[in-house]
């Protein structure tokens, strides 16, 4: 577990299934604590794959607040007879929870806006106005790729700073004030493209060579899905090249194949230190009080009812 607090409704909850052990642990300590672990508890700071499984032969269950599950080998817990709880298909809950969604329009105004720049520069003792004007929202074609919970909750973010909106989905669907389309008129026609859909082997590198050559010349690309979606060389090569205008990643494909450590020589983030048109996020999207705090409760009650419909299994 890293960088874990917990509020005091989720310790009493947790503690309340049996004994709590909650602390902030490396790769290598975690292999060694979770030997005499029943049910695990994690965020995105680890990669719970089989080797950290092998280590754990008492453990039923795991325990993660996303929807995204590709920090977890569901192959390797499926083989181990671990259950993975999850806010995976939790709809009506998880309308209730917006932090993603208002990151995404944070990471439009901020890569529109130069914000990051602008304000790092005032700290160096400059005052240059004319050296950070940007672009409005208000008028903008915003295409949003996976009209899902996310999605919705972005356009309708969008239609309030007077956004056009364009929207493409695996199923057919209709909403109020968005034209949908396919991907290739969504890609021509949007001056801002946005990702929300989930990662799996079918949206792997969905965004690749022949997407970017599609899109609007100096138009921006959002990331607040999965990095893994990305074709990330080929985003570097549209940035460099001015292609693109911008992108905005709250998420990288670092941070799931075990290079986080080396982050300094990850090609993305040593390309952002250098250029003002890509703004990178620590996946923080879903990263508020709020969010975490209604999650982590919600995950507590449904691993309090697993449990009461498993307690076989720990016997």
């Amino acid at each position: 577990m890293r960088n874990l607090k917990i509020t005091r409704q989720w310790r009493a909850i947790l503690e309340g299934l049996g004994t709590l052990t909650a602390k902030t642990l490396s790769r290598d300590a975690l292999k060694e604590e979770i030997q005499d672990k029943h049910i695990l508890i994690v965020r995105l700071g680890h990669r719970i794959d089989a080797e950290i499984l092998d280590c754990a032969p008492h453990l039923k269950a795991i325990i993660t607040a996303t929807t995204g599950l590709n920090h977890i080998d569901l192959d390797a817990a499926r083989k181990k007879g671990v259950a993975v709880l999850s806010l995976k298909g939790e709809t009506e809950f998880l309308d209730t929870i917006c932090a993603t969604s208002e990151h995404t329009i944070a990471l439009m105004l901020g890569l529109l806006r130069h914000i990051g720049g602008a304000s790092a520069d005032v700290l160096q003792g400059r005052w240059n106005r004319n050296a950070f004007r940007g672009h409005e929202l208000s008028g903008k074609t915003l295409g949003i790729i996976g009209y899902g919970r996310l999605g919705k909750k972005v356009a309708a973010y969008a239609r309030a700073f007077g956004m056009n909106i364009l929207a493409c989905d695996i199923q057919e669907k209709t909403a109020p004030d968005v034209r949908f389309v396919g991907l290739e008129t969504l890609t021509q026609q949007s001056d801002i493209v946005s990702l929300h859909v989930p990662y799996n082997p079918e949206t792997h590198h969905m965004i690749g060579d022949e997407f970017f050559k599609m899109m609007k010349p100096q138009s921006y690309f959002i990331n607040t899905a999965r990095g893994e979606c990305v074709d990330e060389a080929t985003l570097l090569q549209n940035l460099s090249s001015g292609r693109l205008a911008g992108a905005a990643l709250d998420v990288i494909c670092a941070e799931n194949n075990g290079a986080l450590d080396s982050l300094k020589e990850d090609p993305l983030i040593a390309y952002a230190k250098t250029h003002k048109n890509l703004l990178i996020t620590p996946h923080i999207g879903g990263a508020t009080f709020e969010s975490m705090a209604k999650t982590e409760i919600f995950m507590a009650h449904k691993l309090s009812a697993w449990v009461k419909e498993n307690r076989t299994v720990f016997t």
